[in-house]
């Protein structure tokens, strides 16, 4: 072999090698981010070093049965939880819930029913219609309770001396309309004929028309942002989204690829939720899965303006792109500056003021059901 055929050999090799890394390094860097490995950790801080398993019977160690209480049992995952709160700097001040429970005549109709006799719980509860709905609306029953005189709805064990059916005017479905009014004249006069009771029921064009100005006023005043957390390169992981949100206080919802950040108080609507794709999320390997881009919402209507979702809903959009590399943008995938948060700030506070004034106010009870 000449010199030169050696020497071409040889760079072709170079050349051969210097694509393979080139690809190789291609495919890393366009592959989707993981989660980082979580190493365990003792109750003083330090890393525990792992062990392989093996049978060593020097090793073992009996344990008398009356010391087994007093074993250190590792550390209590509630020292470790994230609190979002402390995640975010945004303290929380405490607010009370809703004033007035169940059926409210500001967003129901509602029509008494006068038993003749006293009703037990149980045949309240046997009467019942098998669904609780008109139409697209919640319809309900509440018994004024004998013993403590508050109108609830039927338990076993207790006894009722009057009665009050209702239906919602209005929900994100539309206003109440005939077909509905007449659907729950119909289940109310049912269950008024099963115990024994005489009905007086509202003027339907009436309460049509109160339907339709609630509808209405619920059109202008219902706001639900949502915006957009794009990848400026690598895309992401299932895991990796989730391992982020969680550093936040985010945990998993009840569909998949949906994380949710809870309200402050058990029971609540959460303050803001975070979805990805669903089929990433249900894919056989995650790690291969892609994400570029994920979405942050917040339904105003549903969180008191106390918990300040939107100052959240802020702060961690802008965590989660430094932490994840990402650029915050509107629902078409355009980029937000962060001059455009403050106007939108403005004009929450604005709806939150006109949802006061008509006694809806945001994370109440009767929007959170107007608003559903």
């Amino acid at each position: 072999m000449s010199t030169l055929q050696l020497s071409l050999a040889i760079i072709g090799g170079l050349v051969l090698a210097l694509i393979v890394a080139y690809n190789t390094w291609t495919s890393r860097r366009n592959a989707p981010k993981r989660a980082l490995p979580q190493e365990p950790v003792d109750p003083a801080g330090e890393p525990v070093q792992r062990q392989e398993p093996g049978f060593d019977a020097g090793a073992a160690v009996a344990v008398p049965p009356g010391e087994f209480h007093g074993l250190d049992r590792g550390p209590d995952p509630s020292e470790h939880a994230v609190d979002a709160d402390e995640a975010l700097q945004l303290p929380v001040p405490p607010f009370s819930l809703e004033r007035r429970p169940g059926l409210d005549p500001l967003i129901d109709v509602i029509a008494s029913l006068q038993p003749e006799h006293v009703v037990s719980g149980d045949a309240a509860l046997a009467a019942l219609p098998p669904t609780r709905r008109a139409g697209s609306k919640p319809f309900a029953i509440e018994g004024l309770n004998e013993a403590n005189q508050q109108w609830e709805t039927p338990a076993p064990g207790q006894r009722y001396h009057s009665f009050q059916a209702g239906v919602q005017l209005a929900n994100r479905m539309g206003a109440l309309n005939e077909i509905e009014f007449s659907e729950f004249v119909v289940k109310a006069q049912a269950f008024a004929d099963a115990i024994n009771a005489a009905p007086d029921f509202p003027d339907m064009l009436q309460e049509v028309a109160r339907a339709r100005e609630l509808d209405q006023f619920a059109s202008d005043h219902d706001a639900q942002l949502m915006f957009m957390l794009r990848a400026r390169q690598a895309a992401w992981s299932p895991g990796y989204v989730q391992q982020n949100a969680a550093r936040l206080g985010f945990v998993p919802g009840a569909m998949p690829g949906r994380l949710v950040l809870p309200a402050s108080a058990q029971g609540l609507p959460p303050l803001l939720t975070l979805g990805y794709d669903t089929q990433a999320a249900l894919a056989e390997d995650p790690d291969q899965s892609a994400i570029r881009d994920i979405t942050l919402s917040l339904d105003v209507a549903q969180v008191h303006r106390t918990e300040q979702p939107f100052a959240r809903l802020r702060d961690v959009g802008a965590a989660l792109c430094d932490a994840m590399d990402g650029v915050l943008c509107d629902q078409n995938g355009q980029p937000l500056p962060a001059m455009a948060m403050d106007p939108i700030a403005a004009d929450l506070e604005l709806l939150y003021d006109q949802l006061d004034g008509r006694d809806l106010s945001a994370g109440s009870v009767l929007a959170r059901r107007l608003f559903s």
